[in-house]
């Protein structure tokens, strides 16, 4: 039996690609990197409920970063717990592609690409792989609003389903704020301050549609001086030079690319306007 077959009522949090949103500032080319993932495992399930075929190429990298040090023990209790949406695991999740089953059939495949280091540990114990699959099999879920069936398989003579497609994946960006060595020694550069903001849920009763940000900063004239990054579930702001800086999780997965930032300089509110994908 699926130890984790439970896995994905519990939310486990991923580390997704993050993307540089609104017209503020557009995506650097430097700041991503395209790699060609090598094979894992290929998992077959479908969707629900008109079960159609799935295939997840589970697939690794070592351009991926590792998810932070998790023993057995450690994981057990994991999964245990009331709260396991602390533990992360970095993903890079590409888009549907057709194919075709060993039946002449068609069906439809995903790329998952995971740490090269995180995927060889997860070979070596059963339980790590099932949880890798859960994980995989949520992250698809809540990228693409769909809802896979807990019944899969690990195909043993196949370890990729269609072609290895490459991947563009983001890299760690520098920071947006350096230090610089001030001219007056004696005069330490202020720390910026965290902005004050507020979260709201449209509609506020039943299942949410948007979760509207709107951001208080004084004394910024233009948008140009802003930078904000947009996870799944998280929102990074930084104002320059060292005004604000804001960095939060959100309580819902958002639709990145549906994301649309404005700036009221008469008001001097950021709003930022997400549409929710998943609670």
């Amino acid at each position: 039996p699926n130890r984790c077959s439970s896995l994905l009522g519990i939310g486990l949090n991923l580390c997704l690609k993050c993307t540089t949103m609104g017209k503020m500032q557009s995506e650097n080319p430097r700041d991503s990197r395209v790699i060609r993932p090598q094979p894992g495992l290929c998992v077959k399930t479908f969707t629900l409920p008109d079960k159609r075929k799935v295939f997840v190429n589970i697939c690794q990298s070592a351009a991926v970063p590792p998810p932070p040090p998790l023993s057995r023990e450690a994981l057990v209790e994991l999964l245990e717990s009331e709260d396991p949406t602390g533990y992360r695991v970095p993903m890079s999740i590409g888009e549907a592609h057709t194919e075709v089953d060993n039946n002449s059939q068609g069906c439809t495949a995903y790329d998952v690409v995971i740490s090269e280091d995180f995927f060889q540990k997860c070979q070596k114990d059963p339980l790590f792989q099932q949880f890798l699959i859960a994980v995989s099999l949520e992250g698809l879920e809540n990228k693409y609003n769909l809802e896979l069936s807990r019944d899969w398989k690990v195909l043993k003579n196949r370890k990729f389903l269609g072609s290895v497609n490459e991947q563009n994946i983001r890299t760690k960006s520098k920071p947006v704020i350096q230090e610089i060595e001030p001219k007056d020694t004696h005069t330490a550069p202020e720390p910026a301050k965290r902005p004050e903001f507020c979260l709201l849920v449209e509609p506020p009763v039943g299942d949410p549609e948007f979760l509207i940000a709107e951001i208080q900063l004084p004394g910024v004239a233009s948008s140009l001086s802003l930078v904000l990054d947009l996870g799944e579930d998280r929102l990074v702001l930084n104002a320059r030079p060292s005004l604000f800086h804001l960095d939060c999780f959100i309580p819902f997965f958002i639709d990145q690319e549906g994301s649309v930032a404005q700036y009221n300089t008469n008001t001097q509110i950021l709003t930022v306007t997400m549409p929710v994908v998943s609670s």
